[in-house]
């Protein structure tokens, strides 16, 4: 009869499978598909090259870890390193559609987001470095090797769970902000009162915080159980961090579904602004024609909101 361990790793594995099954030939797409839009294209290849390690994972939940001390470190830190740049390009995204359509601004264009993709890699790469000190390999049981996070004392613990769990909250207080606005200036405008954009924006908000949450809500437990020294409560978030960290690579499955769907809108509204001036070129001899301020301003809002 199988274990509850042996249960938890097969579900754990048919979840990073579809992930990886979903989630790799999706990401190619959009990086073939955006290789103008540099934001997008940053979230795809972090995506990917999270996705790209799911095998290697998949592997171990069946037969251990095989890849030795260097492999757990450099293949950890480069699954951190992805999921960092992922959560950061998602954040600076929001902000960029919160500017454009909140405050009427295209204060992040193309030369300037391309600017914020070095610092955003670099804070992702520094941000991962705890995966190269404190990756090691552990024998469970049943003399199993684990690849994962191995401490001299509590306090070590404490700042890398804290580190995690603050740069969550935080990306996702403004990811959840920036949308909830959005949500709500679009509300506001007849034109764009429409159930499409109500279920895009919907969709990604509730999308991040579904999959994210749990990971965030298991650091808190992590951490308030190092506080208050409860050696079970620590065991517990122990052993189900990795079942719940499978929420993550999730995230990045979908990712290319949300935000391609996100360009495709956008361009379907640089389209709609255009076919405003070609009906206005057209009609403009009828005395009901609108005016060109009253034409133009319709086309720039659409193209703000866009």
């Amino acid at each position: 009869m199988a274990s509850p361990a042996m249960v938890v790793g097969a579900i754990g594995a048919v979840v990073l499978s579809i992930c990886f099954l979903l989630g790799f030939p999706g990401n190619i797409a959009v990086i073939i598909l955006n290789l103008s839009q540099s934001l997008m294209l940053s979230l795809a290849v972090s995506d990917l090259l999270c996705l790209v390690t799911l095998p290697l994972w998949i592997y171990s939940f069946f037969y251990g870890w095989t890849f030795r001390l260097v492999g757990c470190k450099l293949i950890t830190y480069f699954v951190y390193c992805s999921l960092y740049a992922s959560l950061l390009t998602v954040t600076v995204l929001s902000v960029q559609r919160y500017l454009q359509v909140v405050h009427l601004q295209r204060s992040l264009n193309r030369v300037r987001a391309r600017m914020l993709l070095l610092p955003l890699w670099l804070a992702a790469m520094i941000l991962s470095t705890p995966a190269l000190v404190f990756g090691q390999l552990s024998e469970n049981q049943k003399h199993w090797t684990k690849c994962s996070n191995q401490y001299s004392f509590e306090g070590q613990r404490m700042a890398v769970v804290l580190t995690e769990t603050l740069v969550g909250f935080v990306s996702l207080s403004v990811i959840v902000f920036s949308y909830i606005s959005l949500y709500r200036k679009v509300n506001q405008v007849p034109f764009f009162n429409n159930p499409q954009t109500t279920r895009l924006i919907t969709s990604i908000t509730v999308t991040l915080v579904v999959l994210c949450m749990p990971y965030l809500v298991i650091n808190v437990i992590s951490v308030a159980a190092i506080s208050l020294k409860k050696e079970g409560l620590l065991k517990f978030s122990h052993d189900i961090r990795d079942t719940v960290a499978a929420t993550v690579f999730v995230n990045s499955a979908l990712n290319p579904l949300l935000y391609a769907f996100t360009l495709r809108l956008s361009s379907l509204c640089h389209r709609t602004a255009e076919l405003f001036i070609q009906r206005f070129s057209i009609s403009q001899t009828m005395s009901t024609a609108p005016t060109t301020e009253e034409l133009f301003s319709h086309a720039n809002k659409i193209n703000i909101f866009c």
